[in-house]
């Protein structure tokens, strides 16, 4: 049986993700430190979390449990991998996506306070 994109997200490693992450905001002249800031506004984590939840190989599942949720979170918004971010039903893949979102945000050239949703 085929594993549903739920299930998938959930035993997906950040460790995997995250190199993508780096990858797609230096790409567009963004920086780690501020791959990190949005990281850190989403989950609460520093970048020593982040970096022990990659050497731990932490799921998705267990990277949003350890995870402080901004209470602002359900402010983003919009569409990622075909999907709007606020009608996902699933609690761990709309986490998922609004650290997609975020990531998006940011190589698409958003002003900092605007991804952060401080405006």
């Amino acid at each position: 049986m085929p594993q549903s994109a739920d299930e998938r997200i959930a035993s997906m490693t950040f460790a995997s993700v995250y190199p993508h992450y780096v990858s797609k905001v230096t790409k567009k002249g963004r920086t780690v430190d501020e791959l990190h800031q949005i990281i850190d506004w989403l989950t609460g984590f520093d970048p020593a979390k982040v970096q022990s939840l990659i050497d731990q190989k932490a799921t998705f599942t267990e990277f949003f449990d350890q995870a402080n949720l901004n209470p602002n979170a359900h402010l983003i918004t919009g569409m990622i991998c075909g999907y709007r971010v606020e009608e996902i039903e699933n609690p761990l893949s709309q986490k998922v996506r609004y650290l997609d979102k975020l990531v998006d945000e940011l190589a698409k050239g958003k002003k900092m306070e605007k991804i952060l949703r401080q405006s």
